[in-house]
């Protein structure tokens, strides 16, 4: 290793610890930021796997309704389009965290908690009128894996919101652990990530006929 390389090794680390943070020679990463990115690479395989389940038994369905017959795609469309625009208010939460701004961080961070919100109650309102529709968890394999796959990822919205909330209290307490702009932005990883992951579901699930 050249005596270069040495010398922003050792300035990074001592940046990271001016902030409190532990960062990794290797990747450049503090240890916080590489704990997130792997539990996000398992995240990753999870969806993966439930995402896939649902495409080999979308077509089973024989004698109950499928998919044309329930999906509101107008609805849908809206809502996704209200989860993607949290993706903007977590992008302005870190700014504002980074400008060491608390008031603008937690407005912020509690808007994305209220779009996140309204996403998870347009699902429930979905998972409702198709259970009026004779649709529910065993009514086939379709349904189940389209309940699985859509109910997991709300269960990862909700608790993203807990997690942005329970920031939100923490700030105003300023009671913080370490850097507190890492900490929003960890968050902010995650629930890009979630946002992510809906844009994938939503063009297989909905956009692409069975």
């Amino acid at each position: 290793m050249s005596e270069a390389t040495l010398a922003e090794s050792h300035a990074v680390a001592h940046a990271a610890d001016a902030h409190g943070a532990h960062v990794s020679p290797t990747t450049g990463l503090s240890n916080n930021k590489l704990a997130m990115w792997l539990f996000l690479g398992s995240e990753c395989l999870l969806f993966g796997g439930l995402i896939s389940t649902y495409m080999l038994y979308r077509g089973r369905h024989t004698g109950s309704p499928g998919p044309a017959q329930l999906w509101d795609i107008p609805l849908t469309s809206v809502s996704s389009f209200v989860l993607l625009m949290s993706s903007l208010t977590m992008v302005l939460a870190v700014s504002a965290a980074q400008e060491r701004d608390d008031r603008l961080t937690c407005i912020w961070l509690s808007v994305t908690a209220l779009l996140g919100s309204t996403f998870v109650g347009a699902q429930v309102y979905e998972f409702t009128s198709f259970y009026h529709e004779g649709v529910g968890f065993t009514t086939s394999l379709f349904s189940s894996s389209f309940f699985t796959l859509t109910g997991f990822h709300g269960i990862h919205v909700t608790v993203g919101i807990i997690m942005l909330m329970s920031l939100v209290g923490i700030i105003s307490r300023s009671k913080v652990p370490g850097d507190k702009a890492e900490v929003v932005e960890l968050i902010g990883l995650y629930w890009h990530f979630v946002d992510i992951v809906w844009i994938v579901i939503f063009t297989l699930v909905y956009l692409i006929p069975a």
